[in-house]
């Protein structure tokens, strides 16, 4: 098991402001954290600062603090259900920081405080001044070393990530790694080549991204998505055969042999994962990463990683395309849009990427069913939305320039808010959204394993989603036939 501390750009901030005093001297404070479980990672997130009170902690250089401080913030955190977080600072440190002999015993007497009133280890962090690298261990009952993690991420219109080297070190630059490491420095690509990246959806657009993220060096990439290539996918699907067809290939098998290909990584490690992100399973493998491109045209698949963007702050970059066309069949138009979620920006369903009411449809398997979509008057979506090659790379290159804004900032600058072009007449939008007042996503920041459930319980969610469809269809057939039997009687 491997284990990550995550936190939003605000308490970070709000963090740095406590600890980082203007006098110089160390400062220290304690915290709540929640816990999300992947399936080979534990990521601790730091939900909340309890600060000290008036004679609760002393500055002289170093810092101390008393006990009814420690136990004030440990009540809190078991009433919470959370652990217990202690943090503090070395104001002119830089990097990882390790323990001083006083950081040790400090933290190792506090740490059975923390497990006897919360349960779970202590977190101890510290933030390094000189540069806010920061750095964290946990800290069982008498546990003497502390167990460290591997990266600590901030999260928020930057994805600042503070990588432990002797756990998670930096891949060295290949020979045809030139020209990338040229555009950003060797610092930024040692970061972004570092990061777990996950493309759930392997189609048109997701299969153009994981090649490209393969070409640009990025180590761990993992694949989802529980389809296999038709004959239908192959105008769209660079990299995919007739061959894959006829024998049914799953798209995430042609994306391992395509990013294999692409691949200018020393030694690259790729994951596929023949699954739904909708089922236990793909949650938790999903939760194991730390960005993910949502490529997927489905509501029930955009409402769960919608979820993990903000319950497990996980930066969930998404978007989508639509082509139109007159009656005569010639284009009208088409547009693309892209989107990054993060704690401090509207969520999908403030954006109206995702509906409730089709989110809930799409878990019944209704959007499939020819039934219901004869009772409601629906475009049927057996095949697919009209879709073109050569117009599905613009969204694939919309979505990579927002993980770029996301994890290297060029010119300092972050992601962007929601963009639309419009292909006809040559508009690209900035989509001015705000948050809903009552937007559950939003108001579940944090919670991680706490999240609202979205997944089926069950052991492929699009299977039985698909079972659902050849019922509706077959119900739907045998009523057609009855009927036209009925009228030949007549």
């Amino acid at each position: 098991m491997r284990y990550a501390v995550a936190m939003t750009a605000e308490v970070a901030e709000r963090s740095r402001q406590h600890l980082l005093r203007a006098d110089g001297q160390e400062d220290v404070a304690l915290g709540l954290y929640s816990i999300s479980s992947g399936r080979d990672r534990t990521t601790l997130i730091l939900q909340s600062l309890v600060l000290p009170q008036p004679n609760e902690r002393r500055v002289h250089g170093n810092a101390s603090f008393s006990s009814g401080y420690i136990l004030r913030a440990a009540a809190h955190a078991a009433k919470a259900g959370r652990g217990l977080v202690m943090l503090h600072s070395h104001p002119a440190g830089r990097g990882w920081q390790w323990l001083s002999t006083t950081d040790h015993t400090t933290e190792q007497g506090a740490a059975h405080i923390g497990v006897e009133y919360t349960g779970h280890p202590l977190l101890g962090m510290t933030l390094g001044g000189a540069d806010t690298t920061w750095s964290a261990r946990l800290w069982q009952h008498g546990e003497s070393p502390p167990l460290w993690v591997e990266s600590v991420r901030v999260v928020g219109p930057v994805l600042a990530v503070s990588w432990n080297d002797e756990l998670r070190p930096a891949a060295v630059p290949t020979a045809s790694q030139v020209r990338t490491v040229a555009a950003w420095g060797p610092t930024c690509h040692a970061n972004m080549t570092r990061l777990r990246t996950l493309v759930v959806g392997v189609g048109s657009v997701g299969l153009d991204v994981a090649q490209r993220l393969a070409a640009t060096g990025i180590t761990d990439i993992g694949v989802m998505d529980p389809d296999v290539v038709e004959e239908l996918n192959l105008d769209r699907m660079i990299g995919a055969t007739r061959g894959d067809a006829r024998r049914r290939r799953h798209k995430v098998d042609v994306a391992m042999r395509t990013m294999r290909a692409a691949a200018t990584a020393a030694w690259p490690r790729f994951r596929s994962f023949p699954i739904s992100i909708c089922t236990p399973e793909g949650l938790a493998h999903a939760l194991d990463y730390d960005v993910i491109f949502s490529c997927v045209d489905r509501p029930w698949p955009r409402a769960v990683l919608n979820g993990i963007a903000y319950a497990d702050l996980i930066p969930v970059i998404d978007g989508g395309l639509a082509l139109q066309t007159f009656d005569d069949q010639t284009m009208r138009s088409g547009s693309w849009r892209a989107h990054t979620l993060v704690p401090g920006r509207p969520c999908m369903a403030c954006i109206h990427q995702i509906e409730p009411t089709e989110v809930m449809l799409d878990q019944q398997g209704l959007l499939d069913a020819p039934d219901y979509i004869e009772q409601t008057g629906r475009t049927p979506s057996v095949g697919g939305a009209p879709n073109v090659a050569a117009y599905s790379a613009s969204l694939s290159a919309a979505l990579l320039a927002q993980f770029i804004n996301l994890a290297a900032q060029p010119g300092g600058q972050g992601i962007p808010p929601p963009l639309r072009y419009l292909l006809a007449s040559h508009d690209l939008h900035r989509l001015e959204f705000t948050s809903g007042k009552h937007c559950p996503y939003e108001a579940g920041i944090a919670l991680g394993d706490d999240r609202a459930p979205l997944t089926a319980a069950g052991p492929q969610a699009t299977e039985e989603r698909r079972s659902r469809c050849w019922r509706h269809a077959l119900a739907h057939r045998i009523a057609g036939v009855l009927r036209s039997s009925a009228d030949k009687l007549d």
